[in-house]
């Protein structure tokens, strides 16, 4: 007979007391630290305190409790009561600056068989084609591989599902002259992807027009599948488990030497790494779609997809349709009607529920899938709850007369998202604490300032707001995080970029 468990509430001080006392269920000592966190966030005598403001002339970048100036140079630790130096590199030249950078997080649940690679690192691609893996918490050298003196790689991006992460090469431009000479440039991009934990080469791979056809324009890789974009607006789905088992023609190991190299070692210079993945003919498409700005996204469960046709009818709608058979969802068109300078966005929840995130300028709809993949019904898109803006509701009088009589009628309605009133801008999930920050500016006293509205990510109650001291300005870039006991907010004012970082404390009397 099973144990009956209690379902009464336990507070903050009980947990830590059976923490000192050893007494805890195995793999739920990190889940009941973030409850006593959330409890003390929410409390009343709790606030979010502007801590520490840092402008720079280059980009910011926030990541995991890490912010990085000087374009990775030099990294700041969040972990304290303020932002603290947790190390500077030495300055690099313009030939090996970092193109691109990646923050690499192994798993918790296995042990790996260097000690350095079970430790958060920095991967970064520098301009002279080098990959770079650094420590994250001193910014020391770990690993560091040459990729090619044939293709100049720049971008990085992640497979997280897949624990792999791509680096992608500019893409060849066919040049007038030689469209004039006659020369056809088939090849379009290279793409070098790499397991993570420990750094191990899967392969380069080449994206030629001869196989993937005419109009590439973009190449990713997410969730096990490569996603070619073309011009035409239509977007095809490859499997990159089957292109690997078909097209390898030698398995690399870095360090190690490779008959494609004529006994060289891979990741050495000049040679760096091999093409080891030669697709000689078109794979077998898994799924293809036409939709604006080549965009669709895939996620639910079961599984759908969201797009846009391309018809002008459909302008402004976001289409939910199965993947299985692009059958459409009852209540699958989805259209907030925005009057605005930005569109609304949807997209998947990040939470993994399978739900959909649909934010406007006036109100965030979470949305479900309702349905089952073998019973042959359409699935069915409902609302699972909504937030919405508390605006004056009074339609502003599209017709005013001046002092000496003349009748004056105005052209535009105000736009849903003007900066006059309440509006809408970012929504950020806290995943530990199971908590969305939405971030709402309001410019009626001719300032703009901003607010984060901390909700309940089940049910969508707000739980408590938190006021950002500086303006906020909508003509510029706004980038917000929200990370246990800080909140991040980057900035970019012309030329120049400013950070602020809020920490929780006891409130101020």
């Amino acid at each position: 007979m099973a144990l009956l468990r209690s379902k009464r509430a336990v507070n903050a001080a009980e947990l830590l007391s059976r923490r000192s006392r050893g007494i805890r269920d195995a793999g739920t000592l990190i889940r009941h630290n973030m409850k006593v966190l959330r409890g003390i966030l929410l409390q009343d005598n709790r606030d979010f305190i502007n801590v520490w403001n840092k402008s720079s002339k280059s980009t910011i970048m926030y990541e995991n409790g890490k912010i990085y100036f000087e374009n990775y140079q030099n990294c700041y630790s969040c972990v304290h009561a303020e932002p603290q130096v947790l190390y500077k590199l030495p300055k690099r030249s313009k030939l090996e600056k970092f193109e691109d950078a990646l923050l690499c997080q192994s798993p918790l649940d296995s042990t790996l068989a260097s000690p350095s690679d079970q430790k958060p690192s920095l991967l970064a691609l520098t301009a002279d084609n080098w990959l770079y893996r650094l420590s994250a918490e001193t910014g020391e050298e770990l690993q560091r591989v040459y990729l090619s003196s044939n293709h100049k790689f720049r971008y990085l991006g992640w497979d997280v599902s897949q624990e792999m992460f791509y680096v992608k090469s500019v893409q060849n431009k066919e040049t007038s002259l030689a469209r004039q000479a006659g020369i056809t440039q088939n090849t379009v991009m290279h793409l070098a992807i790499f397991h993570v934990f420990p750094l191990q080469i899967v392969g380069i791979l080449e994206i030629n027009k001869k196989v993937f056809g005419n109009g590439v324009t973009d190449v990713v890789l997410s969730q096990g599948v490569l996603v070619v974009s073309y011009s035409n607006k239509s977007v095809k789905l490859y499997s990159f488990e089957h292109i690997v088992q078909r097209y390898l023609t030698e398995k690399l190991t870095l360090g190690k030497q490779s008959s494609l190299l004529g006994g060289k070692t891979v990741g050495d210079v000049p040679f760096g790494i091999p093409v080891n993945i030669q697709i000689t003919d078109r794979p077998p498409v898994l799924f293809e779609v036409s939709c604006v700005n080549n965009s669709v996204q895939i996620g639910g469960y079961p599984w759908h997809y969201i797009y846009t046709p391309l018809h002008k009818n459909h302008k402004g709608t976001h289409h939910i349709s199965s993947l299985k058979d692009s059958t459409m969802a009852s209540n699958g068109i989805q259209n907030m009607n925005c009057c605005s300078l930005e569109s609304d966005g949807i997209f998947f929840h990040p939470d993994d529920s399978g739900r959909i995130l649909h934010v406007g300028p006036a109100i965030i709809n979470v949305l479900k899938i309702l349905g089952e993949p073998n019973n042959g019904l359409p699935s069915k898109v409902v609302e699972d709850f909504s937030m919405k803006i508390h605006r004056n509701n009074n339609p502003t009088s599209q017709v005013t007369v001046t002092s000496s009589g003349r009748t004056v009628k105005k052209r535009f309605h105000q736009l849903d998202d003007d900066p006059d009133q309440e509006t809408f801008r970012i929504v950020e999930y806290e995943d530990e604490l199971d908590l969305l920050a939405v971030v709402v500016t309001n410019g009626e006293e001719g300032e703009g300032r901003a607010q984060i509205r901390l909700h309940d990510n089940q049910s969508g109650q707000l739980l408590r707001t938190v006021d950002l001291v500086e303006p906020w300005d909508e003509t510029y870039r706004h980038e917000l995080f929200f990370d246990k006991d800080t909140v991040v907010h980057i900035e970019q004012k012309n030329t120049s970029f400013c950070c602020h970082v809020y920490k929780l404390t006891v409130a101020r009397k």
